[in-house]
């Protein structure tokens, strides 16, 4: 039997550009965030390689990309993502902001793959990023599989081997820069992946054209989605940069090391 896998990915702003949080009406958002370019989530992207490299291994695999997103930044998006791997969408128009609750985004997520009849429980795999540019909680893949019933949960993934019996063996990162073997029987299970071992597929038009032919009707019947804001926020600001320098001359080496170590123990 082949894997349903469903990939869980963000909208992000692209990095290279300058962002500035400022507060609005609504709460803290980013200066002129509906300009920014948007890229898919880095750690997301890793899970979506992944995936497809998963379901081109076992005959009767699919691959489903679900994302929290304004429609409009989905379709920019779309336009690099569908030329890199076949999938389906799963659009939910909603917040991108990285101010927004873990906990909302999981429910809308849960509540879409959950209307995916096509989607078989028994074979079903989660994929996401371990970490995320935006909501980087590490709780929104954690709260989707308990929503969805799954308790087999594995974060921090670096590889996935399937084993002959159908088992699974992941390679999970752990503290002091060591891994653990974790052996899962089989789905339905959530990997949150680190970075993986796959680089990016390059652009295929042809995957691109069958993708898009999917993906422009689903969005434009992309289930709205009010995902609430994280807490409450006074103000948001970037960090301010400290400096603090002394001109001291004819000062020995032993007492500039003596000073230093002094300067570090406070």
């Amino acid at each position: 039997m082949g894997y349903h896998i469903v990939v869980c990915a963000g909208i992000v702003p692209d990095p290279l550009q300058t962002l500035e949080p400022v507060m609005n009406a609504g709460g803290p958002a980013l200066k002129n965030e509906q300009m920014l370019p948007a890229i898919l989530d880095p750690w997301a992207g890793h899970a979506l390689f992944e995936a497809a490299h998963l379901a081109k291994q076992h005959a009767d695999s699919k691959v489903w990309l679900a994302s929290v997103a304004p429609k409009a930044k989905l379709q920019q998006v779309m336009m690099t993502v569908a030329q890199k791997v076949p999938f389906e969408l799963i659009p939910i128009d909603g917040s991108s902001s990285g101010f927004t609750d873990a906990s909302s985004a999981a429910a809308a997520l849960a509540t879409a793959i959950g209307a995916v009849v096509a989607i078989d429980r028994s074979g079903l795999l989660i994929f996401g990023g371990w970490e995320s540019a935006s909501r980087a909680a590490g709780a929104t893949l954690q709260m989707l599989g308990e929503r969805l019933g799954i308790a087999d949960q594995f974060q921090g993934v670096d590889a996935l081997t399937v084993g002959a019996d159908g088992s699974l063996e992941i390679l999970e990162r752990v503290e002091g820069g060591r891994h653990q073997v974790s052996i899962c029987t089989g789905p339905p299970a959530v990997l949150g992946w680190a970075t993986g071992h796959l680089h990016e597929p390059p652009n295929n038009p042809q995957v691109g054209i069958a993708n898009m032919r999917t993906v422009m009707p689903v969005l434009q019947k992309a289930t709205p989605a009010s995902i609430a804001m994280a807490g409450a926020f006074s103000r948001v600001a970037v960090p301010s940069q400290r400096r603090e320098t002394r001109v001291v001359k004819d000062l020995s080496p032993d007492a500039i090391a003596q000073e230093i170590v002094e300067w570090i123990r406070q």
